[in-house]
């Protein structure tokens, strides 16, 4: 810093003044931040001759920011943050309309106020004030301290209002330039959080997510309250310490203030934020206790996703001034967080609706066949959300055996649903009055085709029938995949016979066989959801079907089907055709 005895003369010091003005205009075109600024126009305005202090301080309404100071005897500007709130006497000060410049004695002045103390420390007994405002509801306050009130003549108050000027045109771009890149960034990160919040339709991950995304990007803490009923319920919660994760918890299911403050918002259907008295009452603030001594400001959003209220989104910020987190902002993350959830929320839905649907369509329970061991799995392909056209079933025969009967509609959805049903109680109803298979194949096959569906059917019937050695075993087989026998020693035997689709010609063919099936053995009935299940490698699980067989019959009889169903859905990578399974092995003697 130069020396400031010797000054130039008026004239050479009026041409200083404006070169230098010159420089600060262009400092401010790519200034980041004012403070750059002032250590700059401080020292223009500490050359002012009579100048013996230059004070500046940044404000919200009543609330000191800081204080930065520079004296001729210390002609470096210090620097002193506060963040002390002042009262309404001191908010009287912000400015209104265009900067002006204002002389105080000091000694009139308030002595308790940290600038009125800086200047009276630098010997100055008038001072010029000039305040102008700033963004986010900001202003700032230039003053300059001289020896006496003759001190501040014209020249001085033009220099203080040519750099209050600066200063608050220079916020104005730098404001501007934040604002552009704060949308930038905030576009970035809404597309961000949609990906996320929308790579699942599961409602659990969802809400966990959308909790995870915006912490601590947005804020410091987050909590997601859905309304299943009439009351609302914590679902989510994040904070970016973990240590307060369970005090968050707590707080976001129990706590009455924040209920009302929440129930408040969802009647309002607006979004709010509080801070400073406004937390007062809560868990919230630095009246409270605990971890909630930290939050410094609360948003609320409403969930809202097509016409309905589904919940509230709710932000916890360690930090007084949230204004640089738009209210745009936020609404937007609401709503694509809320759009998220419903998504997930109806899929979960539908696909509930979808799995009682498909369970209708099946027997309740297997019967209790004397020698046998009945067991059965259903497994519903979730890429799609339409009812899948598999079927099984069991009728006892007359002899102390049974039927079983397996089947497969072409297709998905509420025709294949349709087919679905009359196909497996066609067949049961004919099969219980005593038709024999063939003849209920054939009615089947009769009825479809009066349907004048474009859809086929594919369908399997086999008897079972005891024989004091096991179980004598007929099928007949229309287009169906061949089933499969266990043998007691593991052997998986393929049981082929060909035949004809149903519901595509008038007259149809029935491939069938015989076979015997020992004490130990199984009898496998299965879909081609099956044998179609391919790997990420692209291997079908039809090249390993009878491995499977082997390994899965091994165990207890009771979940032979299930076992088999579980190790095709572990198999799987593609292919979401559902899955059925139906397993009769005949018992060992005691």
């Amino acid at each position: 810093m130069e020396q400031h005895e010797g000054r130039a003369s008026p004239q050479a010091d009026d041409g200083w003044w404006s070169g230098r003005l010159h420089e600060l205009w262009r400092a401010a075109d790519t200034a980041q931040d004012v403070r750059g600024l002032e250590v700059f126009l401080y020292d223009m305005l500490l050359r002012t001759p009579g100048v013996l202090a230059v004070v500046g301080t940044r404000w919200s309404g009543g609330l000191l920011h800081y204080l930065r100071s520079a004296t001729l005897a210390e002609p470096t500007p210090s620097f002193i943050e506060f963040e002390q709130n002042f009262g309404e006497a001191a908010a009287a000060g912000a400015p209104v309309g265009e900067p002006t410049v204002t002389v105080h004695e000091v000694s009139g002045l308030d002595g308790a106020m940290p600038h009125v103390q800086a200047l009276a420390a630098a010997g100055a007994r008038s001072v010029a004030e000039c305040a102008v405002p700033l963004g986010q509801g900001g202003w700032a306050s230039f003053m300059v301290g001289t020896a006496g009130g003759d001190a501040v003549d014209v020249t001085l108050r033009a220099r203080l209002k040519q750099v209050a000027e600066v200063t608050m045109v220079s916020d104005k771009r730098i404001m501007a330039r934040r604002e552009d890149e704060l949308r930038g960034v905030s576009d970035a990160f809404l597309a961000e959080a949609s990906l996320q919040m929308g790579s699942s339709l599961d409602v659990e991950r969802t809400v966990q997510r959308v909790a995870r995304t915006a912490v601590p990007a947005v804020a410091e803490g987050c909590v997601l309250h859905l309304r299943p009923s009439d009351g609302l319920t914590a679902v989510a919660y994040s904070h970016m310490d973990a240590g307060e994760q369970q005090w968050l918890g707590a707080v976001a299911a129990e706590d009455r203030w924040l209920t009302d403050v929440l129930q408040q918002v969802v009647d309002r259907g607006q979004g709010l934020v509080l801070q400073g008295d406004e937390l007062e009452g809560g868990p919230f603030g630095p009246a409270s206790s605990g971890a909630g001594r930290a939050v410094r400001a609360l948003s609320v959003n409403p969930l809202k996703a097509r016409g309905r209220a589904l919940g509230t989104l709710t932000f916890l910020y360690h930090r007084a001034n949230i204004t640089e987190v738009p209210s745009r902002f936020l609404a937007d993350l609401a709503d694509r967080a809320a759009l998220a959830i419903d998504t997930s929320t109806l899929y979960e839905q539908r696909r509930r609706h979808v799995v009682s649907l498909q369970r209708h369509l099946l027997p309740r329970e297997l019967p209790r066949i004397p020698g046998l061991v009945l067991s059965s799995a259903y497994e519903v392909g979730d890429v799609s959300l339409d009812v899948g056209g598999d079927f099984y079933d069991a009728v006892p025969g007359p002899r102390g055996g049974v039927t079983l009967l397996i089947g497969d509609v072409c297709g998905r959805g509420a025709e294949a649903a349709g087919l679905t049903g009359l196909a497996r109680h066609t067949l049961r109803t004919l099969l219980e009055d005593g038709s024999t298979p063939e003849h209920a194949l054939g009615r089947l096959n009769q009825a479809l085709v009066r349907e004048g569906t474009s859809r086929f059917v594919t369908a399997l019937v086999a008897v079972l029938v005891p024989d004091g050695k096991g179980f004598h075993l007929r099928y007949w087989n229309a287009g169906h995949p061949a089933p499969l026998v266990r043998r007691e020693d593991g052997a998986v035997e393929e049981l082929s016979a060909h035949g004809d689709l149903l519901g595509v010609l008038e007259e149809t063919e029935y491939g069938s066989g015989s076979a015997h099936v020992a004490p130990g053995g199984a009898l496998v009935l299965f879909t081609d959801g099956v044998t179609e299940a391919r790997a990420a490698d692209g291997t079908f699980f039809e090249s390993c079907l009878r491995d499977a067989v082997t390994r899965q019959g091994s165990g207890e009889a009771q979940g032979f089907a299930e076992r088999l169903a579980a190790a095709v859905v572990e198999f799987r990578a593609t292919g979401a055709d559902d899955i059925a399974v139906l397993v009769a092995q005949a018992e060992t003697a005691a």
